[in-house]
Formats: structure tokens, C-alpha cells, sequence
């Protein structure tokens, strides 16, 4: 990796920066970038696990201080998507299939994102702004518990499922959903580096050379764009640019299925 990092770094940096901003840490970033850099996928899981529970930590703190987080659904979801990400992430069976079925899923909640009035509401003065509701604890937990699964088979931190559905489902705004679901993708890869840990398989990170570097511009990356898109960035382009996010996240789900 020693080679090739001056050109990493500045990938690594624009995918910490612009998941970030959506609440994500960018674990199918990082993959892709590692994957087209020659790392085999012993290296690259460990890898990528670390870099999420970074950037996660730092875009968790950024929109809880700009008063966008909500503990109590984030432990409630949590109830649910820990055991089941554990659970998805444990099986041993070909998900070919799943991941061309996930992949189609992400476009349709793309497009609602990225073009979200049609008709008669895109016409329709705004008199007031839409009302939010979260659901009973127990359809949260159900949810963070399909959500957990999903996000372990398709090795995944789950925020990529979680944020559509929270706004989409008018459960939370755009910018408090971006917290939520930073805080969600923290709790699921600290799961999946557990899991890792306790398969007994050695962590193949690289040597402190490459790892220290690596890490300081992805946490400088992903704390920038954590604070604009919690302070700065118009709720909007958050919707816009979290369907582009899904968008490749759907192009790296098919790839994985082909592989």
C-alpha cells in the first residue's frame, strides 16, 4: 500500500468527506477505493471497518452538537439491528442474489430522494413544513432489527437503508436523520469489528506508516463534512446527494453479485 499512498489519500478524503455530510462514514468507499488499489478482501474488511468507526464517531459528535441526534431511537433500533447484524454477518451462504435484490431496492428510494414532489405536490404552496412522527418502540426495534440484518450480509454499517427510510417514512427531518443514522452506522461496525475479533481471525491492518496517514486525513475528511452537512448544507442537497450515495452503493451491490 506504501507505494500507492499520495494517490489513496486525496480518494479517501473525498469519500470521508461527502458521506459524512449525509451521516454516513463510507464503508463502500473505502471499499472501492481499496479494491481498485489491489488490497485482497482479508485486508480491505478490517480496514474499511476501522475507517467507518472513525468517521462515524467524529460525524456522531458533530450533528449531536448541532442538536441533531436522538438517543432514544438510536438505542431502540439498536435493540435490534446489534444481534441481527451479528446474526447476518455470521452466515456463510452465497447472497448473489441478495445483493442484485438490495441493489434494486436502493434505486427506488433513490429517485423518491432525488425528485421527491410530483403532481399536484410540486405545485402545492408550502404553508407549513411536513409533520414527523416516530412509530411504537416495538415496529423501531423490528426495523433496526431487518435493517441490522441487511446491513451484516451486505457488510455494510446499515445507513445506507436506515436514512431513506427515516425520511422518506417522515419519521425524522433530512439533517436529524443524518444523525441518527451516523450514530447507527457507529454502533453496527463497532458490532462488525467485534465480530471479527471474536472469529479469531488476525486483523490484517497495514503497518503504522500507512495506517496512521490513512486515518488522520479520513477523520480530518469526515469531521469537515460532518459539520457542513449538520450546520451548513441545505436539506435539500442532503436528499440529493444521499440518492447519489445509494445510487453506487446499488452499482457496488451488483458488482459484489457478479464477482
Amino acid at each position: 500500500m506504501t507505494p500507492d499512498l499520495p494517490l489513496l489519500l486525496p480518494a479517501l478524503a473525498l469519500v470521508a468527506f461527502f458521506y459524512a455530510c449525509v451521516g454516513h462514514a463510507g464503508a463502500t468507499g473505502y471499499i472501492a477505493v481499496f479494491a481498485l488499489a489491489g488490497l485482497g478482501g482479508n485486508e480491505i474488511r478490517p480496514l474499511a471497518l476501522v475507517l467507518n468507526i472513525l468517521v462515524a464517531s467524529l460525524a456522531t459528535l458533530q450533528f449531536v452538537r448541532a442538536g441533531q441526534g436522538h438517543p432514544r431511537l438510536v438505542l431502540v433500533l439498536a435493540l435490534g439491528s446489534l444481534p441481527a447484524a451479528l446474526a447476518g454477518g455470521a452466515l456463510a451462504l452465497p447472497v448473489a442474489w441478495l445483493h442484485r435484490f438490495l441493489a434494486v431496492v436502493l434505486l427506488v428510494p433513490a429517485w423518491r430522494l432525488a425528485w421527491p414532489a410530483s403532481g399536484a405536490a410540486a405545485v402545492a404552496p408550502a404553508e407549513a413544513p411536513p409533520a414527523y412522527r416516530l412509530p411504537s418502540a416495538p415496529t423501531i426495534t423490528a426495523t433496526g432489527g431487518l435493517l441490522g440484518f441487511m446491513a451484516g450480509l451486505s457488510g455494510t454499517g446499515g445507513g445506507i437503508f436506515l436514512t431513506p427510510l427515516l425520511i422518506l417514512g417522515r419519521w425524522l427531518p433530512a439533517r436529524q436523520a443524518a444523525g441518527v443514522s451516523a450514530a447507527f452506522i457507529l454502533v453496527n461496525s463497532l458490532a462488525g469489528l467485534m465480530g471479527l475479533l471474536l472469529s479469531g481471525r488476525p486483523l490484517l491492518l497495514p503497518p503504522p506508516a500507512s495506517l496512521l496517514p490513512i486515518a488522520a486525513v479520513v477523520m480530518l475528511a469526515g469531521a469537515s463534512g460532518a459539520w457542513y452537512g449538520s450546520r451548513r448544507l441545505p436539506s435539500p442537497w442532503i436528499r440529493r446527494l444521499l440518492a447519489l450515495l445509494m445510487l453506487l452503493a446499488s452499482v457496488k451491490l451488483v458488482n459484489l453479485s457478479l464477482g
